[in-house]
């Protein structure tokens, strides 16, 4: 009996493929199914187990005034450090993209904070920031101007963690858009010169719609960095002072690990994971159609 090569060839690829099904199923889709379903039910404390409780959850986190305060945090945390790391991202890598002295040292210094532990990271800052003998509190000394704590004032305590994001994920973002320059051919640079088009032209008319695939793809991972930030927040500020700079996450954090109350951050985690979804829905399907492949 003569067996079916195609069939055969289905099968091997099917084995190849189960260990990585099994890891996202039981790591990914199932937590997801899981927790949604949690979202539906009371948390069981003591001896009480868990009830089904409906849109209860859901109820109470449209009606949770510090919810609503970290989502704004974080929303204004997301219109901050996605165009600012972006940007910055790309200035640096079309710098280090030119011919110049030490352009590998400063490929490897404006790289470094990505490499860094973001707790450790975290605690770099938490020095710069120490009010008296901080380093920015050097700095600003010199000019003699007053003492400042960054992190204990509401006004400044969430622009304070946007800027450490910023300085840690530029320099991640900057590789790729760094390996599109460098995919680029030398041919379309050379015929802009012949033209006489100036570098602002050839980089506005040439460069940024080929990029625009980098773009995309780093703009998804900028968008899930900034609503999945907890680290810095921990080890800065820890949410304070008076919720300022509490973000979604962390604030799902203390609901489940510190209120112990696993129902409604079921229910706070659902509504995060909706929200990326939409988010990188919309990026695929609205802001793909501007993407220009080479």
């Amino acid at each position: 009996m003569l067996r079916n090569p195609n069939s055969n060839s289905a099968l091997q690829a099917y084995l190849l493929l189960l260990p990585a099904l099994v890891l996202l199923v039981a790591f990914t889709h199932y937590p997801a199914v899981a927790t949604l379903i949690d979202s539906f039910f009371s948390t069981p404390r003591g001896g009480r187990p868990s009830v089904w409780v409906g849109l209860e959850n859901y109820k109470v986190m449209v009606a949770d005034p510090v919810f609503w305060k970290a989502a704004t945090n974080n929303l204004w945390f997301a219109l901050a450090t996605i165009p600012l790391s972006i940007g910055l991202a790309l200035v640096m890598a079309l710098w280090v993209n030119e011919r110049m002295t030490g352009r590998s040292f400063l490929r490897m210094a404006y790289f470094t904070p990505t490499v860094l532990p973001m707790i450790a990271v975290a605690n770099i800052w938490l020095f710069f920031y120490t009010p008296g003998y901080g380093l920015l509190e050097q700095i600003t000394g010199l000019f003699g101007l007053p003492s400042h704590n960054w992190l204990g004032d509401q006004r400044t305590a969430l622009g304070a963690i946007t800027l450490v994001a910023v300085w840690k994920e530029a320099g991640f973002f900057m590789i790729f858009y760094l390996a599109a320059l460098q995919s680029l051919s030398p041919s379309l640079r050379e015929a802009a010169a012949i033209e006489g088009a100036p570098r602002w032209y050839y980089f506005r008319h040439v460069q940024w719609p080929l990029l625009m695939p980098t773009t995309l793809f780093v703009m998804i991972n900028a968008v899930i960095n900034a609503v999945r930030m907890v680290d810095h927040v921990v080890v800065l500020t820890r949410g304070g002072p008076d919720n300022a700079s509490t973000l979604l996450l962390y604030y799902l954090y203390e609901v489940g690990f510190k209120f112990w109350d696993t129902a409604y951050a079921a229910a706070i985690t659902v509504f995060l994971l909706v929200l990326l979804v939409a988010v990188a829905l919309l990026q695929f399907f609205v802001f793909d159609r501007r993407v220009h492949y080479q």
